[in-house]
């Protein structure tokens, strides 16, 4: 990480490199383009980093389009289903082709069977050198059937390997789709439906708690140091999440600087215990550039933590641990609070919290 003495001065330098950077490579200035030379240049994402140095001096759109589906897929998603959608569409309709055609072989393999019981039963026609004829025409027309067969099967086989790909592709994209580009973790997408899925069933209900952090003062940060600080420091402190649970468990970053957490399997005093031990964790980590050796100071979060029983809904189990979250941040920010232990918990003074 660069820290930067006057961050306006530096996020015009990087909005000013990048718009150079992509003249001078004859690239087309589309906003999609434009995301991915910024997240390049600012150094936040060194895959994208490496992905755009190995660019041509004059690369394509293609080229480009298929960095940004890489790695930001949540903007690609139509096209990338769209071509998804013609390749099935046009796979299964060579697929009925060659059904048809297998078809029309056996019907007149089975035409050639007809005519030749036909002959058989006239036995007063009959005659050594006939019967070799027939034989010879069933041996060749049943030989032309199983090759035939067998050509079908094989290029059934390939479609079979194409559509998987395809298929395989899909699910690549859902899981990017999400993703959240910046840390890997899951994102809002995939938080809405996660929370969403824990009041399908009872078991849900009663063993589920839901933990929503917010790094405090973060504005200062981004204010002080810069964006691209900010954007590390929100990375290290997801994975700081990540690996401070069970890989059973969910988290994801929500928003800016906002993250979720939803813990199965746990108490209420369990989950508080792993909320407060990555709270402390977060304070005990050094946030230092690699490269400057420059302290940014001590990094903290808030927390509130809400039982998926306490709440109607997944509406109402976030808005309840907003608010416990929000008692975390007026009471002195770096805290756990816990919903259940809030006094007038109905009450309207949490709809004044501003992220800071």
């Amino acid at each position: 990480m660069q820290p930067a003495a006057a961050p306006t001065d530096k996020n015009t330098d990087i909005a000013s490199a990048v718009v150079a950077t992509m003249r001078q490579l004859g690239v087309l200035g589309l906003p999609r383009n434009y995301e991915i030379f910024y997240e390049a240049l600012s150094g936040t994402n060194r895959e994208l980093s490496l992905a755009v140095l190995a660019l041509s001096n004059r690369p394509t759109q293609d080229e480009l389009d298929k960095i940004g589906r890489a790695f930001f897929a949540q903007n690609h998603g139509p096209s990338i289903v769209e071509h998804a959608r013609d390749v099935i569409a046009r796979e299964l309709e060579e697929v009925a082709a060659l059904l048809r055609s297998e078809r029309s072989h056996i019907e007149k393999y089975g035409r050639i069977l007809d005519e030749t019981s036909s002959g058989l039963s006239n036995r007063s026609l009959l005659s050594q050198d006939l019967l070799q004829k027939i034989a010879n025409a069933m041996s060749i027309a049943t030989n032309s059937t199983i090759d035939h067969g067998r050509q079908i099967a094989s290029t059934l086989s390939d479609k079979t390997a194409e559509l998987e790909s395809v298929k395989s592709k899909l699910e690549e994209y859902k899981r990017l789709a999400d993703t959240d580009p910046l840390t890997q973790i899951w994102n809002r997408r995939a938080f809405d439906k996660q929370i969403t899925n824990i009041y399908t069933s009872n078991k849900g209900i009663l063993f589920n708690a839901l933990i929503l952090a917010d790094i405090d003062r973060f504005k200062d940060i981004n204010d002080r140091y810069g964006h691209p600080v900010g954007d590390k420091i929100i990375q290290i402190i997801a994975e700081i999440f990540q690996t401070s649970i069970r890989g059973d468990m969910f988290v994801a970053r929500t928003g800016g600087e906002e993250f979720a957490l939803i813990i199965e399997g746990a108490s209420e005093d369990a989950t508080y215990e792993i909320a407060e031990r990555i709270r402390a964790l977060i304070e005990q980590t050094p946030f230092t550039s690699s490269q400057t050796g420059m302290n940014y100071g001590t990094v903290t979060v808030s927390m509130g933590i809400c039982m998926a029983s306490e709440a109607e809904g997944p509406e109402d189990l976030y808005t309840k641990a907003d608010r416990a979250l929000y008692r975390s941040k007026v009471s002195g920010r770096n805290r756990v609070t816990k919903h259940s232990t809030m006094a007038g918990r109905a009450g309207k003074s949490w709809l004044l919290y501003k992220k800071d």
